[in-house]
């Protein structure tokens, strides 16, 4: 029976500042955000996935051998599929490769670094707010993307802004080279008129 407190990974419990360090970590977890993560990747890649355990452990257990973050990633590419070899492995080098090859495919398919999560926040469960983070950085770019193939409420993710390019004349580039902006800063009306930087220096 292992101990209680004794976190993932075979890793011991964390005291004084680790812990708190990890406290802050582990605070940053949704569980209404885990409930749409759940349902969205159910919808996305059909009930054989089936449902983790409420609560981060289950979810991190969920996630943890990569097989459903890859059929994830793969319904969202309509033609060639990123992950080639989707399967549950049970050598966990094995397991944080497939990590590895869902990050890899989900940078290919648009989500920026700042939103990726480490194999070893999953894997180890350091840090689930993060996988939290990517999988609702990938939703977004699905529904924003709009390329048929997400399955879920366009609710659940907010869509991301996209490229709003502008044309101008010749005419209109010139005419804007004689704006001086404001943050420039402006001399109307400025003098030096009345101005004075204390006394003269006296000489008794």
């Amino acid at each position: 029976m292992a101990a209680k407190g004794v976190g993932m990974a075979n890793k011991g419990p964390a005291y004084g500042l680790s812990r708190q360090v990890q406290d802050k970590i582990d605070s940053k977890y949704d569980p209404e955000l885990e409930q749409i993560l759940v349902e969205w990747i159910n919808r996305q890649c059909g009930s054989g996935v089936g449902k983790p355990e409420p609560g981060k452990l289950g979810f991190q257990a969920w996630l943890k051998d990569g097989r459903i973050l890859s059929e994830l990633i793969n319904s969202l590419f309509s033609g060639d599929k990123p992950v080639k070899k989707v399967a549950s492995p049970s050598m966990a080098f094995k397991q944080m490769e497939q990590i590895s090859q869902f990050l890899s495919a989900a940078e290919k398919y648009g989500v920026t670094k700042t939103d990726m999560f480490q194999t070893v926040d999953l894997w180890e469960g350091k840090d689930l707010a993060a996988v939290q983070r990517t999988l609702s950085a990938l939703g977004s770019l699905a529904v924003t993307k709009d390329e048929g193939t997400y399955n879920g409420d366009p609710n659940w993710f907010f869509k991301k802004s996209q490229e709003n390019k502008r044309e101008f004349s010749d005419d209109q580039l010139k005419a804007g080279k004689n704006v001086i902006g404001l943050q420039m800063g402006s001399n109307k009306g400025a003098s030096q008129e009345g101005m004075s930087y204390g006394r003269a220096r006296q000489i008794l």
